[in-house]
């Protein structure tokens, strides 16, 4: 790119730290985009692998798990370490590994090597998340909810997009045809290289004290109800995750099983699911800024339950209808979640970023061993019959302190 570029014209001012720079959260966005694209391919070729290697579903769900714990584990060091150490480049670092990883499992060869290059890409976003989320926040401009959904956004319409590709590009061609979506990852290196010279030339701003009037609110929890406020926000995280590992991992083997679809179609009505996720993304956070992200929070969690408790005994129109409901409803969770968690324990970004992504992560593969071991003993119908219930958890959100109300009396 050219020195007249968005991406570099947003960052030489003062104006950029205290205004949102749009062209900063639609290029992590659209990376997000890539980033989660890439991601997604790996699940919606679940039924080609299976059938390929024989597996069962507790080695599906292994295949999740390993990449949900390798970005998992790593995503709360990585956020705490830029906390401290902040490294603009190490995005075009964690889109790397992602690439490697990508292209590894498109040769695969035997299931350790799947586990291997699941892995690697695991790492990949270990790194992406706490640091894009970061520039996220930076380019806010005080507009965090709407900041958050941008970025989050992109990453939930990379995920709908996954299928799509898994089913125009892998299901016909093989694993190999993952290759030519690797190559995404490209054009992701370039752009967050872009995205790093701002993020580098944003610190040297602060560190100036350019924008030092802009500071984060102080709320003053005592600190035993900010370790129960986070301890309840994780609770949400698991209902969110636990159930989106059932929808993400396993709704293409329930609408096979039950409806007799065939491979490809399913992948279509898992893009209508995920497409619909996209959808609940952006809604969230402008919502949260609003109103207060608390309500967004409720809503979403325990707004879900009357429609996930239906979808199981639908025909096949119902449920889609109701998956794209769901999609909608859930999904406007995890940008108010993260917003607020940031909000109550400011000045640890990366921290709570990495903690979050990297729980949800976990969480997520978690949930699919567990849930592929237990459709292996039961059935897939009665994976989902069990997991309908987990949105009813969102009744704990009545538990959460009302930060945007304290901050209001401290101003």
């Amino acid at each position: 790119m050219s020195s007249a570029s968005p991406l570099s014209a947003s960052g030489g001012t003062t104006e950029s730290i205290n205004k949102t720079v749009f062209p900063i959260l639609f290029t992590i966005s659209f990376t997000h985009l890539l980033n989660d694209m890439m991601q997604s391919v790996i699940p919606a070729v679940y039924p080609l692998i299976k059938d390929h290697f024989s597996l069962t579903f507790t080695e599906i769900g292994l295949i999740t798990l390993t990449f949900q714990l390798t970005a998992s584990l790593l995503q709360p060091f990585v956020g705490y370490y830029t906390d401290r150490k902040p490294r603009p480049m190490s995005l075009v670092l964690g889109m790397a590994f992602t690439f490697t990883g990508l292209v590894l499992f498109s040769f695969a060869g035997t299931f350790a090597l799947l586990l291997l290059a699941v892995g690697l890409v695991g790492v990949g976003s270990s790194v992406f998340h706490p640091e894009s989320s970061r520039v996220a926040h930076m380019a806010s401009g005080g507009r965090k909810g709407l900041a958050q959904s941008i970025f989050q956004v992109g990453g939930n319409a990379g995920s709908a997009i996954g299928p799509l590709l898994a089913a125009l590009i892998v299901m016909p061609y093989g694993m190999q045809g993952v290759t030519w979506v690797s190559l995404a990852a490209v054009v992701g290196m370039i752009l967050l290289w872009q995205v790093g010279k701002w993020y580098a030339n944003h610190l040297y701003l602060k560190q100036s004290k350019t924008g030092s009037h802009q500071h984060q609110p102080a709320h003053h929890f005592p600190r035993s109800q900010v370790i129960w406020a986070v301890a309840i926000l994780l609770v949400l995280i698991f209902s969110k995750y636990f159930y989106l590992a059932s929808m993400t991992s396993y709704f293409t083997f329930f609408l096979i099983d039950k409806f007799g679809v065939t491979a490809q179609q399913s992948q279509l009505y898992l893009f209508a699911f995920l497409a619909a996720v996209a959808v609940g993304t952006i809604i969230g956070g402008p919502i949260g800024d609003r109103f207060g992200r608390k309500y967004v929070i409720w809503l979403s969690i325990l707004g879900a339950a009357p429609f996930t408790l239906l979808l199981p005994y639908a025909n096949l129109f119902w449920t889609v209808v109701l998956a794209v409901i769901i999609g909608v409803i859930i999904a406007s969770a995890f940008s108010a979640i993260l917003v607020y968690a940031t909000d109550l324990v400011p000045g640890k970004v990366g921290t709570i970023a990495g903690l979050f992504f990297g729980f949800a992560f976990g969480l997520g593969g978690l949930g699919s061993a567990i849930l592929g071991n237990l459709a292996d003993h039961t059935s897939i119908a009665f994976v989902f019959k069990v997991c309908a219930f987990l949105p009813l958890l969102g009744v704990v959100t009545g538990l959460l302190p009302n930060v945007e109300a304290k901050k209001v009396r401290r101003e």
